[in-house]
């Protein structure tokens, strides 16, 4: 017997969470799939909907929040992945649908993203929601860059880049003195918040919470904090964790004015030697996004995907379905 249940708060993911490294099928540790995450999120502002299946002692659990247009997962832009979590067991594809249709109580639309799945995890929630009796539009909506290590050296990895960026860190290494910190430190957050700022980037998102997400990675010794300088003036900075053998970048930026510098190039390199040759990583992970200097560094791209779930019982999920075949005819209208 499958009970499904729903919480306005995070504390309850904090058991089901904690277990779920001892099951078979837990999928890879991921900052985004720890409650200490979904804490933050919900301390920042953003109100959950926690839904979750559970028979005995297995739960099946789906971090959730009330959007404009319907149900969404709890996730910020700072987010690489979302993906269920829980202590599962054998029937988790079971109570997977026992949560999408139980779900249709609590609105017409559930839309899933970024969702990985080289681990199964978009075609299991597809599958689910399908055989719940939804509506389901499954597309590309973002690229994951990573780095399998598959067991070499820094000097075997760096061998195989790109003659150009090899060329470019032989020429500007000595330009700039490189610190990497394994612990949080105010003076080199502030740092990379001044460089952050005067940076070609968009402006953050939520600078308390990510100080507090580094705070807390800092304390725990997950955090790898890259500083550049050039003459005692910092002129870029990188944010890094280490995880389950996964190293995660999470933000990097430099000085417009200081690019003839090559520092982010010459800090790149630092970290990832650091991460390969000290810390062992076996993964490199570069989170969403498809730019082009990601592809120099990485050598697989991940797809992410996102999952629309209409309920077609409800009168409200008619107007999106409609919108939905208007923009397929208007692309296959394009293509032919």
């Amino acid at each position: 017997m499958i009970s499904v249940s729903y919480h306005n708060t995070v504390n309850v993911l904090q058991g089901a969470i904690d277990t779920r490294g001892a099951q078979e099928n837990a999928s890879p540790p991921s900052p985004f799939g720890r409650a200490e995450w979904f804490s933050l999120l919900a301390e920042g502002g953003m109100v959950p909907l926690i839904a979750m299946a559970e028979r005995g002692a297995e739960q099946a659990i789906l971090p959730l929040t009330q959007g404009a247009r319907g149900l969404e997962p709890l996730v910020n832009w700072y987010s690489f992945i979302w993906r269920p979590i829980g202590n599962l067991g054998s029937h988790d594809d079971q109570m997977l649908a026992a949560l999408a249709r139980d779900l249709r109580k609590k609105s017409h639309r559930v839309t899933f993203w970024p969702l990985p799945d080289e681990d199964g995890t978009a075609t299991r929630l597809e599958m689910a929601f399908r055989k719940a009796g939804w509506s389901v539009a499954r597309k590309q909506c973002d690229h994951n860059h990573v780095l399998p290590v598959n067991g070499r050296s820094f000097a075997e990895y760096w061998s195989t880049r790109p003659g150009k960026m090899r060329t470019t860190l032989a020429r500007k290494a000595k330009k700039v003195d490189i610190e990497i910190l394994t612990h949080f430190d105010p003076l080199a957050w502030a740092a990379y918040e001044n460089i952050y700022a005067q940076s070609w980037k968009p402006a953050e998102g939520n600078p308390a919470l990510l100080r507090q997400f580094a705070e807390a990675e800092g304390a725990a010794g997950r955090i790898r904090l890259g500083i550049a300088r050039h003459e005692g003036v910092p002129v870029a900075a990188q944010f890094w964790t280490l995880e389950g053998g996964t190293a995660h970048i999470h933000k990097l930026a430099h000085l417009e004015e200081h690019k003839a510098l090559s520092a982010g190039t010459t800090l790149s390199a630092a970290l990832f030697e650091h991460v390969i040759d000290q810390d062992r990583a076996m993964l490199v992970d570069f989170g969403t996004g498809n730019d082009r200097y990601k592809m120099d560094w990485m050598e697989q791209d991940r797809p992410r995907y996102r999952l629309d779930c209409l309920d077609l019982r409800q009168f409200a999920a008619w107007p999106v379905l409609a919108r939905r075949g208007a923009v397929r005819l208007a692309h296959t209208i394009r293509r032919s």
